[in-house]
């Protein structure tokens, strides 16, 4: 890493949006071209959106004359088959309206939105450049894509910048970063990653699984909370953790980009559309959180408590104001210990060791969530007093 602030200071001073805005008009185009050769070869896939309940006659959108017949069970068709609810549209048209992008896409997880994303973006033209310690579903759905691949040290610009030299021989240069790290706690670079995209034409992918809901003034992620919206191309992110917490996942970013995956990411078109109890628990979410952001602050203060309570009693606690809480404790065996009588102290949390995070790295991650009151927050404290005095973890 350069010293203090000096690297900042040299990236700053480059003309921001100038080569991001053409790089994403790069990105339309090639989109279009793609988008319009589907077409020509007449493999266009249209989608048909069921506006009624199932049963063995349905209403289509966009169909006239009332019911159409439909002789197969919906339950076991895929989306290419069966097509999708108009819940389902009017979640995806929310969600975009929620990150403030053009088009949003849903899938049965996050995974699959990473596992569909690349292969279908990415051609061996282009280049891919990605954090070391992103989520294991980012690593799986860039080895599944043809791209040059260049993986650069865990929030280190400096390296950022050399692969980003590197790369300039490639067409389309993707830089993918996780928004929150879930392991550390710790937040992406973003105002500098998105200027060094900036400088080297490159667009940004972001992976918002935790950050989404609870991160920025109003709780809609990593890029909020930095002032970088308009400069993040592509986002993916998870209905199952502060949206809703039961499953799905979505991309959200250029039209043309989602009517791609519409036609080409295999996840979609191959998998079931999620449940319509899911679509409604995570529309019910998004209602909530654009409405108010008085679920966003309270989750900040709570987080806030935990983690200077605990930093004062003696603990380490990874990361930086975010509600993932490592507490980091080095030794494998502590963790585990620990873990095992917080649970029969009635406090659910989860001790990590290799290989899920590095060797020497072992830590209890504790996550702070919405409902929790502060009574809550300081008996864990209390607890965590307790049992690591009985290890030997605090004096």
């Amino acid at each position: 890493m350069w010293p203090g602030n000096a690297w900042r200071a040299a990236l700053f001073w480059v003309p921001r949006g100038r080569r991001a805005q053409s790089a994403l008009a790069q990105l339309r185009g090639i989109l279009e071209g793609e988008l319009e050769g589907i077409r020509g070869a007449g493999t266009w896939k249209s989608e048909r959106v069921i506006t009624s309940r199932q049963g063995p006659h349905i209403r289509v959108d966009g169909v006239s004359g009332g019911n159409a017949p439909f002789r197969e069970s919906f339950q076991d068709l895929s989306r290419a088959c069966a097509g999708m609810e108009s819940i389902h549209k009017n979640l995806e048209a929310k969600i975009a309206r929620f990150h403030q992008r053009e088009d949003a896409i849903l899938y049965p997880s996050c995974y699959d939105a990473n596992a569909g994303l690349f292969e279908a973006l990415l051609t061996p033209e282009d280049a891919v450049l990605s954090d070391e310690l992103n989520h294991a579903s980012i690593i799986d759905g860039i080895r599944l894509c043809k791209a040059h691949k260049y993986r650069y040290r865990h929030l280190d610009m400096a390296d950022l910048e050399a692969k980003l030299q590197e790369a300039q021989k490639h067409r389309l240069r993707l830089v993918a970063t996780d928004g929150a790290f879930s392991m550390d706690g710790d937040i992406a670079p973003l105002q500098e990653i998105c200027c060094l995209a900036s400088r080297y034409g490159a667009l940004v992918f972001m992976d918002e699984c935790h950050a989404t809901g609870f991160l920025g003034p109003t709780g809609r992620g990593t890029d909020e909370l930095l002032g970088v919206m308009d400069q993040v191309t592509i986002i993916n992110s998870t209905l199952g953790k502060a949206l809703g917490g039961a499953s799905g996942g979505y991309t959200t970013g250029p039209g043309p980009l989602v009517s791609l995956l519409r036609q080409r990411a295999r996840p979609y078109l191959f998998s079931n559309s999620l449940p319509p109890a899911v679509v409604g628990c995570a529309s019910k979410a998004l209602d909530l959180l654009m409405g108010s952001n008085t679920i966003v602050q309270s989750m900040a203060a709570k987080t806030q408590r935990f983690r200077s309570k605990m930093e004062a009693a003696g603990f380490t606690i990874s990361g930086a104001s975010h509600p993932i809480c490592p507490v980091m404790l080095g030794d494998a065996r502590l963790a585990s210990r620990m873990a095992d009588d917080m649970l029969k102290r009635g406090i659910f949390v989860i001790g990590f060791s290799y290989p899920v995070v590095p060797k020497g790295k072992a830590r209890i991650r504790v996550q702070i969530s919405a409902v929790h009151s502060e009574e809550d927050i300081d008996r864990c404290v209390e607890a965590f007093v307790e049992v690591g005095r009985l290890h030997g973890a605090l004096p």
